[in-house]
C-alpha cells in the first residue's frame, strides 16, 4: 500500500490517478470539505480516505507500507498562521521522515521553488548547508519548506536514521487538472481560463521593475504530468536520494502563457495589465527557472512537455470536464 497525503488535492490526485492505473493499493489521508475536491479522486478505487488528525494513529498500526508520498501542506503563499504553518508543513514532514526511517519505508515529500526567494542565489538545487543557507524565502509558505530541507540535511550530516531512499521536490509553477478547488492558488493557466471562457480580457500583473515589461514576468511553468512521472520514478530508484528541482527547464513569461490559453481556444489574444496587489509586492518571484541537471543526472528519463502542448492539453480537459475549472 501506498500513502498519499495531500492525496485528494492537485498534484496528490494526479498522482493517486496514476498509481491507482498502475494496480497500486493507495490510501488517501487528506480532508475532503464541502466542496467539490472529492471530484479529484471520484475516479480511483483508493483504499480509503485517512482523516489527517487520524494519521499519528494510522502510523502506530500501519503495515505493509510500500512508500510514502507526502504532498498535504498549508499551500498558500499568503497565509499568516505561523504556528500552523509550522506544525503542517514542517513538523509532520519531519514526523514522516522519522517514522519511513524507522520501518525503512521509502519517502517522497514536496519542497517547493519559493525556497529560492527572489532568484538572487539561483535555482541550483544544492543541498549544500552553505548554499541553503544563502536562500532567503519571500513568504512563511517558502520559509516553512525551506525549514525542512535544512532539517534534513542536518540530520543527514548527523548521520541520523534515514529512510532507506528518499527525495524532497522542489515543484515549481504546477498547472494542469485536479486544481480547480485551489481558489486564489489555482495556476495562472487556469485562471487566465476562466476569464477568457466569461468573455473578459485576461489580466497580468503589470511590471514594476525597470527593464521588465508588462507580462515579461517569467516563470518555469510545468505540467502536472511531468510532476507525477518524476515522483513515480523517484519512488522506484533505491539508489537515489537527495533534494531535486521539478520544473520543465525553460523559463517562459506569463504573455506566453496566457498567449498558449488563447491559441488552445482558438481565439485572438486581449490582455489587460493591472497593478500588483498589495499583499504580494515584495513577495512576488519575477523569475524562476529549474536547473534539472541533478535529477537528469540521476537518470530520471521523462521529457519535459513544452508550455504550448501542456497548456492546450489542459485547456482540452477543462473544456470535456467543466466540473473540474
Amino acid at each position: 500500500m501506498f500513502l498519499v497525503t495531500g492525496g485528494a488535492g492537485f498534484i496528490g490526485s494526479n498522482l493517486v490517478r496514476a498509481l491507482c492505473a498502475r494496480g497500486a493499493e493507495v490510501l488517501v489521508c487528506d480532508r475532503l470539505r464541502d466542496g467539490g475536491k472529492w471530484r479529484n479522486i471520484a475516479d480511483c478505487p483508493i483504499a480509503g480516505v485517512l482523516p489527517p488528525e487520524d494519521l499519528e494513529r494510522w502510523l502506530t498500526d500501519a503495515s505493509d507500507v510500500e512508500g510514502v508520498f507526502h504532498l498535504g501542506a498549508v499551500s498558500a503563499t499568503t497565509v499568516r498562521d505561523g504556528d500552523l504553518v509550522a506544525r503542517s508543513n514542517l513538523t509532520l514532514t519531519l514526523r514522516l521522515w522519522d517514522w519511513c526511517a524507522e520501518y525503512r519505508v521509502p519517502l517522497v515529500y514536496a519542497s517547493s521553488a519559493a525556497t529560492y526567494g527572489d532568484g538572487s542565489e539561483g535555482f541550483d538545487d544544492d543541498m549544500d548547508p552553505a548554499a541553503l543557507a544563502k536562500l532567503h524565502p519571500l513568504n512563511l509558505y517558502g520559509w516553512s519548506k525551506h525549514a525542512t530541507d535544512r532539517r534534513v540535511v542536518d540530520l543527514l550530516a548527523r548521520g541520523r536514521a534515514r529512510p532507506p531512499h528518499w527525495a524532497g521536490l522542489k515543484f515549481f509553477n504546477v498547472y494542469g487538472p485536479g486544481e480547480g478547488h485551489k481558489g486564489r492558488m489555482a495556476s495562472v493557466a487556469l485562471h487566465k481560463f476562466r476569464q477568457i471562457i466569461a468573455g473578459e480580457a485576461a489580466t497580468l500583473f503589470a511590471s514594476d521593475r525597470a527593464g521588465i515589461p508588462d507580462g515579461g514576468q517569467r516563470r518555469d511553468f510545468v505540467h502536472v504530468d511531468d510532476c507525477v512521472a518524476a515522483m513515480l520514478w523517484l519512488m522506484e530508484q533505491p539508489h537515489v536520494s537527495g533534494l531535486f528541482n521539478c520544473g520543465s527547464g525553460t523559463a517562459r513569461s506569463f504573455e506566453d502563457l496566457v498567449l498558449a490559453v488563447y491559441a488552445a481556444l482558438n481565439r485572438a489574444p486581449a490582455i489587460r495589465y493591472i497593478p500588483m496587489p498589495d499583499d504580494l509586492k515584495g513577495k512576488y518571484q519575477y523569475f524562476t527557472e529549474a536547473r534539472m541537471d541533478r535529477l537528469r543526472a540521476a537518470g530520471f528519463p521523462h521529457p519535459a512537455t513544452a508550455l504550448e502542448d501542456g497548456v492546450a492539453r489542459y485547456v482540452h480537459h477543462l473544456l470535456s470536464q467543466p466540473d473540474d475549472a
